[in-house]
């Protein structure tokens, strides 16, 4: 193997990893079902490494392989057929209602930010990019970034202030 290729590639996991691990987590919600999405895809990624002619194309290219990984997962899973049991499944908890309340209440107070507010916080709070990295993909002023953070933090708490009550934004 080339020893070119092998620094490359372990370069790229160690930089990018962490980021991509909270991509998977979001894609699956589940710890060690991220961590095999990620494996998966950067095995692929290293298959194809040589062929990737654009360093900074090969983010996008692990982050396309997972979320195809990801989709072929559950559409192989939707054709499981289910099988009837004797017993019935576990009650659901009490606090359950109230948790898809606050994710749609969420839901509709992010769908009321413009898209680059949505942008920003996605980018800072899911991605966990400084204000600096996001300035520089979004090719604005770290004012403009921390700008449109405050703006669409105090529309959520107007748009939902029940949020605010379950956990401080700041």
């Amino acid at each position: 193997m080339d020893p070119g290729f092998e620094t490359a590639l372990r370069e790229f996991v160690v930089d990018r990893s962490a980021a991509l691990f909270r991509t998977a987590y979001l894609l699956t919600g589940d710890r060690h079902a991220a961590e095999d999405l990620v494996q998966s895809a950067l095995a692929k990624t290293a298959a194809k490494w040589r062929g990737l002619r654009d360093p900074a194309a090969i983010e996008g290219y692990v982050r396309r392989a997972m979320y195809h990984e990801r989709v072929s997962w559950w559409r192989r899973r939707s054709r499981v057929t289910e099988v009837p049991t004797g017993w019935l499944p576990d009650q659901i908890g009490d606090g359950h209602a109230e948790a898809a309340d606050l994710r749609l209440v969420m839901r509709a107070a992010l769908a009321r930010l413009t898209p680059r507010q949505r942008t920003v916080l996605v980018l800072r709070y899911f991605e966990d990019l400084s204000e600096t990295e996001i300035a520089q993909l979004l090719g604005v002023g770290v004012g403009s970034v921390r700008s449109q953070i405050y703006r669409s933090l105090e529309r959520l708490k107007k748009a939902a202030p029940e949020l605010t009550t379950v956990r401080e934004f700041r």
